[in-house]
């Protein structure tokens, strides 16, 4: 059996934090970005399949799953690396952005309330 105690629940709070869905509708623009990238070949094929990953983990999220949570904290951090990959490697400026914005929401997502709350 497993004897690791589960995370209770905050009943006095609110049963959906809004910071979940700033991430999910983040995560649908990223994932909308990167279709549309691949449908005008800007973007490789591969970034389709990606843009799917991110798109079945912001509606994962929504429904407060835990397999919903680990797909957006693994694209929250994908996204990151990718952000600060392109600031040292072709020196974009811009996307410390995006780095930025992706790591504040991997932050937000670590947190025990946060983790708390899944199903």
């Amino acid at each position: 059996m497993n004897d690791t105690p589960t995370p209770e629940i905050n009943k006095d709070g609110p049963p959906f934090l809004p910071g979940l869905a700033a991430i999910a509708l983040w995560l649908m623009a990223l994932s909308a970005i990167g279709a549309f990238g691949v449908v005008l070949h800007h973007f490789p094929p591969l970034v389709l399949a990606l843009s799917a990953l991110f798109a079945a983990g912001s509606l994962g999220l929504l429904k407060l799953r835990r397999w919903g949570w680990a797909l957006a904290l693994a694209s929250a951090f994908l996204s990151m690396t990718f952000g600060v990959y392109t600031v040292f490697r072709f020196h974009q400026l811009q996307t410390a952005v995006l780095a930025v914005v992706n790591l504040v929401f991997f932050l937000y997502l670590v947190r025990p309330e946060v983790i708390g709350r899944l199903r």
